[in-house]
């Protein structure tokens, strides 16, 4: 963030907190710079670790608290939804061995802090936060806890998460309790072209490790399906009944799917794909949770994108002959079928676009 955004962070942050000591402010920039404060190895440890946590704490706060960075600090409250520690822990694990700033962008945090403080925006003596920044460059910038006010007076009790998983938090919780719930899990992603579909489906696999993830796009329609009758239908352009039949009849009744992926270049079907049902069973690509299919689905999520967004992360991916084939023809197939089948309507829950 820039050096006026950071000024704003840090008054919101004593606004907020008025017990922080200079040490809480040091915390919430560190963390804002590197995140999650070390890495995780042992994620049932983790968890563990968690759930007793969330004991000791008591009712905990539910609130996202956004850092100066892309960084939030989740409350342990967030379980009162449905989240497992499990969960929490993988997405913990994950969010540390992402990449992270360095003490150059820390310090130039630091000097917004500094500045903050001679001016007596905030209320600290400039000498002894001078000496006490100073011993802290020094010695490397070690992690450092919260205060004993702070402690006291907020009790936190939270996990610093990437945003990549911050905005995922209701979908996993929706998960947690379908799998609570039910020995095997089917969800849908739904969303128009470049929306996240096969990002948030990998993003699933990795926090799901018992998962078998399926692609719609491997569902196009063969040469001989192709016919103006067949475009005319709202979600035509997927060979749904091959998907159901191959899909999702088998793993509804937890026996493998064996099919034939669509092969784009030959027009053709490859070879079978024999795939095991997962604990959770994830279809993901547009059309896959048309009407004719919403009935064999445990959950579903749409990924709403604005147009713009669309439209420019589709001439990056595809370049511009591509991609003005998407714009022409597949993106306003694609919006009939939503408008026609009032496709996020009838989904569990909407994610919003992903800031990048």
């Amino acid at each position: 963030m820039s050096p006026a955004s950071t000024e704003q962070f840090l008054l919101e942050q004593y606004t907020g907190h008025p017990a922080s000591q200079l040490q809480d402010l040091r915390k919430a920039l560190y963390q804002s710079v590197f995140g999650c404060e070390h890495l995780i190895t042992d994620t049932s440890a983790a968890a563990e670790g968690i759930r007793r946590e969330a004991a000791e704490a008591g009712p905990c706060s539910r609130e996202i608290e956004a850092l100066d960075g892309p960084w939030s600090r989740v409350q342990l409250g967030v379980l009162a939804d449905g989240l497992t520690p499990e969960t929490l822990s993988r997405m913990f694990a994950r969010s540390a061995a992402m990449s992270h700033g360095d003490a150059d962008a820390l310090q130039e945090k630091l000097t917004v802090l500094r500045r903050l403080i001679r001016s007596g925006a905030l209320p600290y003596s400039p000498a002894e936060a001078d000496a006490e920044l100073d011993d802290w460059r020094k010695n490397g910038f070690p992690v450092c806890r919260h205060s004993e006010e702070y402690r006291a007076a907020y009790r936190p009790a939270y996990r610093v998460l990437h945003r990549t998983y911050v905005r995922l938090l209701p979908l996993l919780a929706a998960i947690d309790r379908a799998l609570a719930e039910n020995p095997r899990v089917l969800l849908a992603i739904e969303g128009g072209a470049a929306s996240g579909k096969s990002t948030l489906a990998d993003l699933l696999t990795a926090i799901y490790p018992d998962t078998a993830l399926f692609h719609a796009d491997d569902f196009f329609l063969r040469p001989e399906q192709r016919t103006a009758a067949r475009y005319a239908q709202p979600g035509g352009n997927l060979d749904r009944e091959r998907l159901e039949s191959e899909i999702l009849i088998p793993i509804s009744r937890n026996k493998a799917a064996v099919y034939r992926p669509f092969n784009c270049r030959t027009l053709s079907l490859r070879e079978p794909v024999t795939v095991l049902p997962g604990r959770l069973n994830i279809v993901e690509g547009s059309y896959s949770f048309h009407p004719e299919l919403a009935r064999y689905y445990d959950l579903s999520v749409f990924l709403d994108i604005s147009p713009e967004t669309q439209r420019s992360r589709i001439l990056k991916r595809n370049g511009p002959e591509w991609g003005q084939q998407f714009f022409d023809r597949w993106v306003p197939l694609e919006q009939t079928y939503f408008h026609e089948t009032d496709t996020q309507g009838r989904c569990t829950l909407a994610l919003k676009e992903e800031i990048r």
